[in-house]
């Protein structure tokens, strides 16, 4: 079963979605005008779950609006999904339930086979780059088709050839005396993050295709789902290593280890909490409790404080967002590529319901830092938001709003 079994004319696979496109097709930049951190530039759903043929595109900061229903999580879970087949895991951990992304109208072929196709654009020092993936949901979880392609051709395909066996065959450009290098690869890995473990790098085509293999593999796994938890973020924990987890609940102990270590980015932390919580703020600092733990504490003025414990669900979020946002990939937990140096990166956050729990004030100053901080390339965001925030940030320079619409 090849790959373009998934893209068959007229087979359905889930209702029609609105597609989002930027319209015209810019041309590549020369090589001295393309940004040196790579960054995905454009999200595909071509068939997942309530999503067909959906393009999105992504700026610095991209939020996602629409009503219920619309697919704006499920926009996320795509991104998630290849960041995590980026970073090397299994395809079976990706997708545990792999039916769910399945469209609802999917039909199934002669053999009972339905799936899913999903990709992206990701831009860099080796020019936009597009990975393209066809999964087979049922009746076995596998990958079935990949496609990675440059702005010149196509650099990579792997196909399913033999159903009975746990592999398929992969193609990479080589322009050598053979220009094409074939090997199975498994079948339940992205064999784009395989790539730099098979290919020589001995001619100038193999140069292209790991080029190419790396910007997406770096662009795609530097991610950081993050979704405060503002119920686990009210107790004391105990002292790790204080790298901040995606709910957040471990709030204290990164603010136990970064409250000392840069005075700058600290007291710009206090004046946003200052901006977005109910009554002054003047500080944030961690207190050690007897049993060995940490909790934190907002300083409220001379000689008062406030356990962050008490703040409200929205204040919590606030502050967890902001100080992600502040801090960058060093205290998340997040896997980059070690290899590359961190000014060669870019992290984007993953912010599903990014203004849940929060007013309109909260908002629009977690926004306004978002937009100053994305600016400089360093971070990305993508989130997920309601109707009213998208309206009132809509045309606001540095965000990057997309509709979604069934």
């Amino acid at each position: 079963m090849r790959a373009e079994r998934f893209a068959a004319p007229g087979r359905a696979y889930g209702p029609l979605m609105t597609v989002i496109s930027s319209g015209r097709t810019a041309p590549s930049p020369s090589a001295a005008a393309r940004p040196a951190r790579p960054f995905v530039g454009e999200l595909r759903l071509g068939a997942f779950a309530s999503h067909r043929r959906t393009v999105i595109p992504l700026g610095p900061l991209t939020l996602l609006a629409g009503g219920s229903g619309s697919g704006k999580t499920t926009a996320l879970r795509g991104y998630e999904a290849l960041a995590r087949l980026a970073a090397g895991d299994p395809l079976e951990d990706v997708f545990p339930d792999p039916a769910a992304w399945v469209p609802e109208r999917a039909g199934a072929d002669a053999q009972g086979r339905r799936g899913f196709r999903l990709g992206c654009t990701v831009e860099g020092p080796a020019g936009p780059v597009s990975l393209d993936l066809a999964v087979q949901a049922e009746p076995v979880l596998r990958i079935v088709g990949e496609r990675l392609t440059d702005d010149r051709e196509t650099l990579l395909t792997t196909a399913l050839l033999d159903p009975r066996r746990p592999f398929v065959q992969a193609a990479w450009h080589t322009a050598g005396a053979v220009p094409v290098t074939r090997a199975p690869f498994p079948d339940d890995r992205l064999g784009t993050a395989l790539l730099p473990l098979r290919v020589a790098g001995t001619t100038d085509g193999q140069l292209r295709v790991l080029a190419a293999a790396e910007q997406v593999v770096v662009a795609l796994r530097s991610a950081f789902v993050c979704d405060p938890q503002p119920r686990r973020m009210r107790a004391a924990v105990p002292v790790g290593e204080g790298r901040l987890t995606s709910s957040c609940d471990n709030l204290a102990e990164v603010l136990y280890r970064t409250h000392s270590q840069c005075a700058q980015r600290h007291a710009r932390l206090v004046a946003t909490a200052d901006s977005g919580c109910a009554g002054p703020v003047t500080g944030l600092t961690v207190e050690r409790l007897e049993d060995g733990t940490v909790r934190a504490v907002t300083g409220r003025g001379p000689g008062r404080s406030t356990p962050i414990g008490r703040l409200g669900d929205g204040e919590l979020r606030y502050l967890a967002f902001a100080l992600v946002l502040l801090t960058g990939p060093h205290v998340l937990v997040v896997d980059p590529a070690a290899e590359v140096p961190s000014a060669m990166q870019a992290l984007t956050v993953l912010a599903d319901g990014l203004d849940r729990s929060l007013d309109a004030r909260q908002a629009g100053e977690l926004l306004a830092l978002a937009a100053s901080i994305c600016a400089d390339g360093h971070m990305r965001l993508l989130g997920t938001v309601g109707e009213a925030t998208a309206a009132a940030v809509r045309g606001v320079a540095g965000t990057t709003v997309v509709d979604l619409a069934p």
